[in-house]
């Protein structure tokens, strides 16, 4: 979604011209399908389907390489996204669990408007395993640890970028920081956002590619487990 935002500061020509090439976007909206590896459930599929046309959208059908159907976007499950100056989006996020042997290829989905056209995106998946991150510092459950500066973990095989997700549990759980996302295994803390006494929780967000014009958003990406620490008054 960052690299739409970019997009929107492109001369006109250059911006129709990128979007034509990448097989991701239609007229109406952004489609694409990337493989999870999550510590508390089986591999899945995550398909996603963003667009600011969304009272147009009749439905959205995704197709496995050969043709086969894999199954329709709910379009009842989204996310609202309000953007400064510019219309409302909605994204659509569906997982689907993977089967045995998911095939690689280019993943293909059809776009119903309600006023009978149709629209086809595609993504292409490669089928490989991306490892969770490990040696997170701070260690799980390190108690009253001095105000650390930053976070790091062990770099991930196969990932290039990373995302970090802080929640404090004193403000009940509640998420006060996602990081952009990163080309190292570490992120320096913004001054003032941990405080001494705090309750906290982070996890990492590995993935192999970013806004690539084949794979799409990424590719492959993996979610550590949540990591508690707390911080010496």
């Amino acid at each position: 979604m960052a690299l739409l935002l970019a997009l929107l500061s492109l001369p006109a020509s250059a911006t129709t011209l990128w979007i034509k090439s990448d097989p991701h976007y239609t007229p109406a909206g952004f489609f694409d399908i990337h493989i999870c590896h999550w510590p508390d459930r089986p591999n899945f599929y995550l398909m996603l389907f963003s667009t600011t046309r969304f009272t147009e959208v009749e439905g959205v059908e995704v197709f496995y390489p050969d043709g086969r159907p894999l199954a329709p976007i709910d379009m009842n499950r989204y996310r609202i996204v309000k953007r400064a100056g510019k219309p409302e989006k909605h994204v659509f996020i569906t997982n689907i669990a993977l089967p045995a042997n998911p095939p690689g290829g280019w993943y293909r989905a059809t776009i119903r408007m309600k006023d009978g056209s149709t629209h086809h995106a595609r993504d292409r998946i490669e089928i490989h395993d991306m490892p969770m991150a490990t040696g997170l510092l701070p260690a799980p459950d390190s108690m009253n640890i001095p105000l650390p500066a930053q976070l790091s973990w062990q770099p991930v095989a196969g990932a290039k970028h990373y995302q970090v997700f802080i929640w404090d549990k004193w403000q009940g759980g509640k998420e006060i920081f996602k990081s952009k996302i990163l080309d190292e295994p570490r992120l320096i803390l913004p001054p003032g956002l941990l405080q001494r006494g705090g309750s906290y929780k982070w996890r990492v967000h590995a993935r192999d590619v970013n806004e690539h014009v084949e794979l799409g958003d990424f590719n492959h990406g993996s979610l550590s487990p949540v990591v508690l620490f707390t911080v010496a008054d």
